[in-house]
């Protein structure tokens, strides 16, 4: 009896204690995987500036309810219009400093530097 009760008082913290180093180590990994998206929002891309690897794709998600696009202003690329919650995604393989603005509403303008 002392022996399952010992044995329960060991076990369980340390049970908890590798849940928390599960999720730890998973919040660390989903939040690298998101340093790699902008989000279109309020009329804003968020971040306005982005450091990123060459090779690395980056990915915008319209959270507005108003379409936005994704264009390059040297036409590198252009998106479509992006209804809300859509994604457009460019892999970026030269270094290089890159313009972005909304073709809807040219206001809207971002840099994205790759290294």
């Amino acid at each position: 009896m002392l022996t399952t009760i010992l044995r329960r008082a060991f076990v369980v913290p340390l049970g908890v204690a590798m849940l928390v180093a599960a999720s730890v180590s998973g919040f660390s990994f989903a939040q690298a995987q998101e340093s790699n998206v902008v989000v279109v929002k309020n009329f804003m891309f968020s971040p306005m500036s982005l450091t990123i690897k060459a090779g690395s794709t980056l990915t915008w998600k319209n959270l507005d309810g108003e379409p936005h696009s994704v264009v390059n202003d040297a036409g590198l690329f252009r998106s479509g219009a992006l209804d809300q919650n859509d994604t457009f995604s460019f892999k970026f393989d030269k270094p290089g400093v890159y313009k972005i603005f909304c073709g809807i509403h040219p206001n809207m303008k971002a840099t994205v530097t790759v290294q």
